[in-house]
């Protein structure tokens, strides 16, 4: 594919740096460049990496999961004696297909569909595990807590202490749903819906691991957030039904961001089902995206909207269809750009990144556009 890469350098081998991070390449096992794109995407977003190695340090033990299947792959690439070179991700590949139908072949599938499976797939290992550890803490304190009391009428009476107040005030007595796939990625949105017959108006929160956003012809990722929180009119056959009014009226709703995530990522909906032909299109329009972001598009109550993104990783489409194209990865790391094309490692020239905008005119023809953004706010931290 023509990636506007840099000249000079023709592959891995070029790759120089003065870290020690290694830039390591992944196999393609028939049409899984949807899988390595997301999975390079996402390791260079730091905080995610570091979070997925620290697990693997602390589930040594632990049952063959899809979470474990990343850790080892992410430590193959950073504990590997090569830097540069390539990896087979065939154990996560494996582990994938045999719990999700959906990827058991060998047909290209989508990138973002992927990406929000592993992470709800992840957070609902965190939280099984989290579960698992407070049924056996509590096993352990029911042992050690029961004994027998004599009642002064001969007989013994088995006690087991009920939770105090100091339990529930610690938290040992509830579980929370929240593990650190959430801390990283989960924002809020709030749905806003006003009547106008009464003027009633119901507010409604709504988690998200990732933003999908429309796209139109010629526009920005600024533009498109701020048309996502335009006031729409619900009217005709799309009436509001008012409980208060009992019945259907017009009203207005607007979508805004309550909370912000650390880890931002941007889906742009550029697959659209035309009925005519009874298959998606590719929308190749170009939306510049800029490195540096804060939303403008939160709630008043929003505690962080002033925080200030940084783009470290793009997903990028390259073809026609959501059937018949190729996805590759395109990350930040040392002040330069990188691109990942499954085995392939190479420089971007910068004076190329605009080629992932899109297209001024979607002709149709061959186009390589940003398709997932993820943005890092300049304030996230791993915990230790």
């Amino acid at each position: 594919m023509g990636h506007g890469l840099s000249t000079n350098t023709t592959g891995n081998s070029t790759i120089e740096s003065n870290s020690n991070e290694h830039y390591l390449g992944l196999v393609n096992f028939g049409n899984t460049c949807y899988c390595n794109s997301v999975l390079q995407a996402l390791y260079f977003c730091k905080p995610f990496r570091e979070h997925v190695l620290n697990y693997r340090l602390s589930q040594k033990n632990k049952k063959e999961n899809l979470l474990t299947c990343l850790a080892d792959l992410f430590h193959m690439i950073i504990n590997g004696k090569r830097r540069t070179g390539a990896l087979q991700p065939k154990k996560f590949i494996n582990k994938l297909r045999k719990e999700n139908s959906t990827f058991d072949n060998d047909m290209q599938q989508d990138a973002h569909e992927f990406l929000n499976h592993l992470l709800n797939t992840c957070g609902d290992i965190l939280i099984a595990e989290k579960k698992e550890d407070k049924d056996k803490t509590e096993n352990r304190r029911n042992k050690s807590n029961n004994f027998l009391s004599y009642n002064g009428d001969g007989l013994y009476n088995r006690i087991n202490p009920t939770l105090n107040s100091n339990d529930l005030l610690n938290g040992t007595s509830s579980l929370t749903d929240e593990t650190w796939i959430h801390e990283l990625f989960q924002g809020t949105l709030v749905s806003t819906t006003k009547c106008l017959n009464c003027e009633t108006v119901n507010s409604k929160d709504e988690n998200f691991l990732d933003l999908s956003i429309d796209v139109e012809e010629n526009t920005s990722i600024t533009t498109c957030l701020r048309v996502f929180s335009n006031t729409e009119t619900l009217a005709g056959e799309s009436k509001y039904f008012c409980e208060t009014c009992s019945s259907k009226q017009e009203a207005t709703k607007r979508m805004r961001i309550k909370k912000l995530p650390r880890i931002l990522a941007l889906h742009l909906k550029r697959f659209k089902y035309v009925e005519v032909f009874k298959q998606y299109k590719k929308l190749s329009y170009r939306v510049v995206f800029p490195f540096e972001l804060r939303l403008l598009n939160t709630s008043e109550d929003c505690t962080n909207n002033d925080r200030i993104y940084d783009l470290v990783s793009l997903v990028v489409h390259c073809g026609i269809g959501p059937n018949r194209g190729h996805y590759i990865a395109v990350v930040k790391r040392d002040g330069s750009w990188l691109v990942f094309d499954d085995e392939t490692v190479d420089r971007l020239d910068p004076a190329n990144f605009e080629e992932f905008y899109g297209v001024s005119h979607d002709l149709g023809r061959q186009s390589e556009t940003s398709y997932i953004l993820f943005y890092e706010s300049r304030d996230v931290f791993v915990e230790s």
